[in-house]
């Protein structure tokens, strides 16, 4: 009636006909097992209520108000969400530590005759799985990571790279921030937890006997931090060096970041800060150009006065192994396919030569 897993691959390869978190939805929402549904047994306000029973009250009490509860909640699911599901139905029930609360509802499910399994150590042994492959084992893949200047399309890039059947780490889409002080998107960052489960969902699909390609990113993605394992083996990894001219590339970056820009106000108070790194003038010009909306001569003052020394700085402390530089004269679609496949090429070529940076 118990699961055991040892590693993210278990995890993923369950074999259940679905996977059911029955955590709060506090809980799920801050990171959950990859497909799960939430069938919370005990809702935020519920979870909390009977948590303070137990520590101000009694055990007994809370567990007798905790059961109301469940059992209560367990029948709506099995009047609503569960209606459809038939008599040969297999569900894989999970909640914090493989307890109560999961214990319970299996239990019930067992009773009409579905044969419903719980995880043993619940969400925490999934956690522990996670901590284990980014936190704690190295990587087995041999990755190569995508430099460049703000504004070269490595993002665009990556993506063409996975149509072309490339294995790819697209760590800004995992976060939900494009990696720079404009970065955010309108939808918010996963927490932390979710992060490197989406992480590990990703590589847990990869064959390590094939490169992985990732953008040359900063130890954090907005304000998620990359794990340590995914961490070194970036440090580890050549580079390609993609380039392209400024005027295209602050054409690029005024499609690019069109969400930050239209919303002027937002975008003054995330350049404000830079008075302290970049000056008052500076940033005071900056504002000028958003006043008079030239959006094209702030993207290209913000690469050549902020994003191009601060790369450049950055790139010289790191000091990469480069593969090859791929030079492209425009960021039109054409363009891109033509870089895209001669970075494949490259990928290729290194994959098949063995040599392990060093």
């Amino acid at each position: 009636m118990t699961q055991q897993f040892h590693d993210i691959s278990a995890f993923l390869r369950h074999g259940f006909d679905d996977v059911i978190d029955v955590r709060s939805p506090a809980e799920f929402a801050e990171d959950h097992v990859p497909g799960a549904i939430n069938l919370p047994v005990l809702d935020n306000e519920e979870r909390a209520r009977v948590g303070t029973i137990y520590v101000q009250e009694s055990r007994f009490r809370a567990r007798r108000v905790g059961a109301a509860l469940v059992f209560r909640n367990a029948a709506r699911y099995i009047e609503g969400p569960l209606a459809d599901r038939g008599r040969d139905w297999r569900p894989l029930v999970y909640c914090w530590r493989g307890g109560q609360r999961s214990g319970s509802f299996a239990w019930m499910l067992r009773q009409i005759g579905w044969q419903a399994e719980t995880v043993d150590g619940g969400y925490r042994s999934y956690r522990r799985a996670v901590n284990q492959m980014l936190h704690i084992d190295p990587l087995p893949f041999r990755a190569v990571l995508l430099g460049g200047f703000t504004g070269t399309a490595k993002t665009e890039l990556l993506h063409r790279l996975e149509g072309r059947g490339v294995q790819v780490l697209d760590l800004e889409g995992l976060a939900q921030h494009r990696g720079s002080l404009l970065g955010e998107m309108a939808a918010p960052q996963p927490s932390q937890k979710g992060f490197e489960t989406r992480i590990a969902q990703v590589l847990s699909g990869f064959d390590p006997g094939r490169p992985v390609v990732i953008e040359a990113e900063s130890s954090k993605v907005g304000e998620r931090l990359v794990p340590p394992s995914l961490w070194a083996m970036m440090r580890a990894a050549p580079w390609i060096e993609v380039t392209a001219p400024i005027e295209a590339r602050a054409a690029y970056l005024d499609r690019a970041y069109d969400d930050i820009l239209s919303n002027t106000s937002r975008l003054r108070e995330r350049l404000a800060p830079l008075k302290t790194f970049r000056g008052r003038e500076t940033v005071e010009s900056w504002f000028s150009m958003i006043d008079v909306g030239d959006r094209l001569a702030l993207t290209r003052a913000l690469m050549e006065q902020h994003y191009d020394p601060a790369y450049a700085k950055s790139r010289r402390a790191i000091n990469p192994l480069v593969l090859a530089e791929v030079a492209m004269v425009s960021l039109d679609s054409a363009a891109l396919d033509d870089a895209a496949a001669r970075i494949e090429a490259t990928v290729q070529d290194w994959s098949l030569s063995g040599v392990t940076p060093g």
